[in-house]
């Protein structure tokens, strides 16, 4: 079995003095911005040690060192999810734990959601602020690594209140709407029935995806403050007559990736 010192032994062959502030993980239709990235150092997935690429069309499995309004960032362009099969909790710890290695203080999580708030329309972004975890079991189960995190970590700020005002300051500064909301994380890969989506929603759910949350749970775990973006790709099942497709989600995810093109580097700048 890997270890995490022989993984970062690997990572700093490619760049052995770069020391990020901020790290991103960007999911499906979401990459543009990592193509922002100035003086880029790309490592594929499949040459990191216990990682494979990710079998999801509209991620590039590729982690990224460079520079965002001359700000240096580590970006994790495509995600894994444990739908694909074959992978684990474990492949996910270790690329959010790579983040923290590196050297980052923030983490950066942006998905595609489906909204089950009607107010919340395609091609909108949500400010994650709470989240509801129906994804099975939990990335910090086993034994715990002391010299990474404690046993028991609390998720009352899971999404940093003082990253999130700033987040809102640059969005009504650029004149986005931008609203908060909670949510719900799921497995997948089968999209939700409309029974499911209402009880989501009476459990106070605004948005569904099937990420973001366990890589929050892992970024808590190592200390990284996160904040998380839903790019709302459609809304929920039952809430529309149109029917719900990845290539929908793709298409609108390239709208909600066009707003996060502006507002993610000014954020960046920002912090």
């Amino acid at each position: 079995m890997t270890t995490m010192q022989e993984t970062m032994a690997l990572i700093r062959k490619f760049a052995p003095s770069f020391t990020p502030k901020i790290g991103m993980v960007l999911g499906s239709g979401l990459g543009s911005v990592a193509e922002e990235l100035t003086q880029p150092i790309t490592i594929p997935y499949q040459a990191i040690p216990g990682i494979h690429a990710s079998a999801v069309t509209g991620h590039a499995s590729l982690l990224v060192l460079g520079y965002l309004q001359d700000v240096p960032v580590v970006c994790l362009k495509g995600r894994l999810h444990l739908y694909e099969g074959g992978v684990s909790y474990a492949s996910i710890c270790t690329l959010i734990r790579i983040v923290r290695q590196l050297g980052a203080g923030e983490l950066i999580l942006a998905g595609a959601v489906g909204s089950i708030n009607p107010t919340m329309q395609p091609g909108e972004i949500m400010l994650i602020n709470d989240h509801i975890n129906l994804q099975p079991g939990n990335p910090l189960a086993g034994p715990n690594d002391e010299s990474i995190g404690p046993r028991f970590v609390s998720l009352e700020n899971a999404y940093d209140e003082e990253l999130r005002g700033i987040f809102l300051r640059v969005a009504n500064r650029l004149n986005f709407k931008v609203p908060q909301g909670v949510y719900i994380s799921l497995l997948g890969p089968s999209f939700e029935t409309p029974a499911e989506i209402r009880a989501y929603r009476t459990l106070g759910a605004d948005v569904v995806g099937m990420s973001i949350v366990p890589e929050t749970i892992i970024a808590r775990h190592c200390g990284l403050r996160v904040v998380g973006l839903g790019a709302i790709s459609n809304l929920a099942v039952g809430l529309s007559p149109e029917k719900v497709t990845h290539e929908g989600t793709l298409h609108y995810g390239e709208m909600a990736s066009r707003k996060l093109a502006k507002l993610i580097p000014a954020f960046v700048k920002e912090i």
